[in-house]
């Protein structure tokens, strides 16, 4: 099975994280102020310090930030996951952020390495 860096463990990316763990995926999430959720920490999840950390211990990334902003500093700001080789990985983004950034985020990542999948999503609580 893949390991898969997950950033954005909120109300949608938690559950999400959960079940790609319950299916046999190594999860690695970014470090965050609250706590691993308890189903990700017992199922051996790990945290990592940066994007870019998510990025160079995972095969493929899944990145579910609230705005186009915050994909794009996940992505390409200070230690981001562009920083990372990502060489033969695969970033899917499931974030709902505005279709033309998406285009530019992907031609960015793509000239990386690493395939793109746009997979945005949508709901919550």
């Amino acid at each position: 099975m893949a390991t898969i860096g997950f950033i954005g463990l909120g109300i949608m990316g938690a559950p999400m994280a959960a079940h790609l763990q319950k299916a046999g995926h190594k999860i690695v999430a970014l470090k965050r102020k609250k706590p691993l959720p308890k189903d990700l920490a017992k199922g051996g999840a790990v945290f990592a310090a940066t994007p870019k950390d998510v990025a160079a211990k995972s095969e493929v990334i899944i990145t579910m930030v609230p705005d186009t902003p915050q994909v794009e500093e996940v992505l390409f700001g200070a230690n981001g996951v562009a920083s990372a080789n990502l060489k033969g990985k695969l970033v899917i983004d499931m974030s709902s952020i505005a279709p033309l950034a998406t285009k530019e985020f992907a031609k960015k990542i793509k000239k990386a390495g690493a395939g793109w999948v746009d997979a945005p999503v949508s709901g919550g609580e």
